[in-house]
């Protein structure tokens, strides 16, 4: 099914490897995949083998199974049929992620990237003024003797923290810096800097929760996790914004703190100021060098202030635009970001200081008395409890399933943090008797728009940090970002000839996505994400699409590519009203567009009320006495701006000095 995909979806174009290649690369990329997600890939090739004519789309030749892969999936407005048009996505990511055999040297010479003139990041040239260096740099990684054997867990310790992403890694620093003994538990593997290569099929499958593959039950969202130590800081792009900032957020944009408050949640804005000022000075954040981001980062900043100039709206016109502020720190040599455009696979240099090089080094170091420990490849899947003072639940150990498939029960002399992550705290929770977890929670929903420029601008976007500006409009963002071959063929829209003369022309390509908010509107339900978007929400993503695509035009696009899954082409000579029109009309429902989603966050919701959420102001577990949640899933609302920062600030402010423990 998958060579008879691939001769369909490239018929008649000048492929760089044959199909046969294709399949093999698609094997090996599902065989490093944990979990049952290729199995739900291999029925979606069934039903695409009964929806596409059973035998006969084998018989067809290849032009005509693109008749009906266009009459029966591309055009379909029936929406199971929809869901199966997005495995063109798996097809794609077996030729763009071609991987010669061996490391980054051995592929200088990949077919496919010879054929898209993109180079690796060891090819550029990089001897221009005030350049920077492509050079590795492994000092930061964890040490192994920081790791726990699974044939040496311990039977007990202090503290256990379950999840080592944002919230988890700063939540064990806090209790270790108090003398406490720490366990830290991590559901994926630990991959340092030495380890990540520019493969992205295998760092995908490796670094990703199901592969990159997890979505809502329906799956209509892509929403991506790290399933690795360190969780998603090791695969996202290190950018910190906190959730009200002068000059660097909108100024009419809702207040989160008030928002928060009137729910039954006042968390003071002065005391998380002094906690983002914490974490951004350990993490050394600071904005950007503009060299890192020369081409789309200004093509965007330039282009709103053309569109907000020409406008009417107060929104528009007060809208901030600025370059990132990120956790690359500190700018020296050995240390500064050196725009390889990989972020979303891992650092291959060393350079971003996710956790795994900042707080779990901290926390994990031999200077203390009691260094904290890591247990890699271990799921934690209940909290065992005992019946404490007034009735109060004491959490008295954590159940562990290993990667091998045997169990361990660890107990805890003194409490639990929950830090796995707004989805997987949330089954935890509910598995561990706390029935209401996983309820109310929030997604940042992206949507991207790529741009065709003229032949004598070729952006080389490739050769820049993925994401470097953005413009905060308010009730949106707009951020601009870049991927390598593979991840960027599954966001460029397209089918057959056309999608392939679109990836031609990838040094000629700008892009930037929508970041709208989904506030509320999901729960966990059977351990999967159920949520869906409404009129509202379909609304604001109309207008945001509509305003990227004018931004566009503005600075000099020939043609603009909205993720739209039947791959629409607009021109730059359509109307302001035209463009407006186009996606009234093509935007109908959530499966008509291409979403996703890095920053899950809510489900189990600060409230003093213990019957409106489910941890108090403390963050601790309603009803338990040391049982503390401090990831993303503690958010009551939907605080519209990348959640890094903020998981970390919030977990800053929860443990950091406060003697929760002993």
């Amino acid at each position: 099914m998958i060579k008879a995909l691939t001769e369909a979806l490239f018929y008649n174009v000048p492929m760089a490897i044959s199909t046969d290649q294709v399949v093999l690369n698609l094997q090996k990329h599902f065989s490093n995949v944990e979990g049952n997600k290729t199995r739900e890939v291999g029925l979606s090739l069934y039903g695409l083998f009964a929806v596409l004519g059973g035998p006969f789309f084998f018989l067809a030749s290849p032009k005509m199974r693109q008749t009906l892969i266009n009459r029966r999936l591309r055009r379909s407005r029936i929406d199971v049929f929809q869901d199966m048009a997005r495995t063109k996505g798996v097809i794609l990511a077996g030729y763009y992620g071609h991987w010669e055999k061996g490391d980054e040297e051995e592929n200088f010479d990949n077919p496919v990237y010879q054929r898209m003139k993109y180079e690796l990041p060891g090819q550029r040239d990089r001897s221009g003024p005030g350049e920077k260096p492509v050079v590795r740099e492994t000092r930061r990684d964890l040490k192994p003797t920081v790791f726990v054997g699974h044939d040496a867990v311990p039977e007990e310790t202090d503290v256990i923290v379950i999840g080592s992403g944002a919230g988890g890694a700063v939540a064990a620093a806090s209790v270790a810096d108090e003398g406490h003994e720490v366990l830290i538990i991590e559901a994926g593997s630990n991959y340092p800097s030495a380890r990540i290569t520019h493969e992205e099929a295998r760092m995908t499958a490796k670094l990703f929760k199901q592969g990159g593959l997890q979505t809502t039950s329906d799956r209509d969202i892509m929403v991506f996790q790290g399933h690795v130590v360190g969780g998603s800081t090791v695969i996202n792009n290190g950018i910190c914004l906190r959730m009200k900032h002068e000059g660097l957020v909108h100024p009419d944009a809702e207040d989160v703190y008030e928002t928060w408050a009137s729910m039954g949640a006042p968390i003071s804005e002065a005391e998380l100021a002094k906690s983002y000022e914490a974490v951004e000075q350990s993490l050394e954040v600071s904005e950007i060098d503009p060299i890192s981001g020369r081409n789309n980062g200004p093509h965007l900043i330039e282009g709103w202030k053309k569109y907000a100039a020409q406008s009417t709206d107060p929104m528009d016109k007060k809208a901030i635009t600025a370059w990132f502020q990120k956790n690359y720190g500190p700018n020296t040599p050995d240390s500064e970001c050196v725009y390889c455009g990989y972020c979303n696979t891992g650092c291959p240099y060393g350079r971003k200081k996710a956790m795994p090089e900042s707080f779990l080094t901290h926390a994990t170091s031999d200077d203390r008395e009691k260094p904290a420990r890591i247990l890699d490849r271990a799921e934690a899947t209940e909290i065992i409890w005992g019946e404490g003072a007034n009735g109060k639940r004491i959490a008295e150990a954590v159940k562990i399933t290993l990667r091998d498939g045997r169990k361990r029960t660890v107990r805890v002399r003194e409490g639990v943090v929950v830090a796995a992550g707004a989805l997987a705290s949330s089954n935890l929770l509910i598995a561990s008797g706390i029935e209401r977890s996983g309820r109310n929670i929030s997604l940042n929903i992206a949507c991207p728009v790529v741009a065709l420029m003229p032949e004598d601008r070729k952006m080389n976007v490739w050769n820049e940090d993925q994401m470097a500006t953005y413009v905060d409009r308010g009730d949106y963002l707009i951020e601009s970002h870049f991927q390598p071959p593979m991840t960027m063929a599954m966001l460029v829209p397209g089918w057959f000839e056309e999608h392939f003369q679109r990836m031609l022309n990838y040094n000629r390509l700008a892009s930037a996505g929508v970041l709208f908010p989904a506030d509320r509107l999901g729960y966990m339900e059977n351990g999967k994400l159920q949520l869906k978007i409404g009129e509202p929400e379909l609304a604001l993503l109309r207008r945001a699409l509509a305003a990227m695509t004018k931004v566009h035009f503005l600075n000099g696009a020939l043609e603009v590519y909205p993720a739209l899954l039947k791959g629409q082409t607009l021109r730059r000579d359509m109307s302001d009203a035209e463009i407006d029109a186009f996606y009234e009309e093509n935007i109908k429902e959530p499966d008509d567009v291409v979403l996703s989603s890095s920053h899950p966050h809510g489900g189990n919701a600060i409230n003093e009320d213990p019957e409106k959420g489910i941890v108090d102001l403390n963050q601790r577990v309603h009803g338990t006495t040391n049982c503390y949640v401090t990831d993303a899933s503690v958010m009551p609302s939907c605080i519209r701006v990348n959640a890094q920062l903020t998981t970390m600030a919030m977990s800053h402010r929860a443990m950091a000095g406060k003697r929760r423990f002993g």
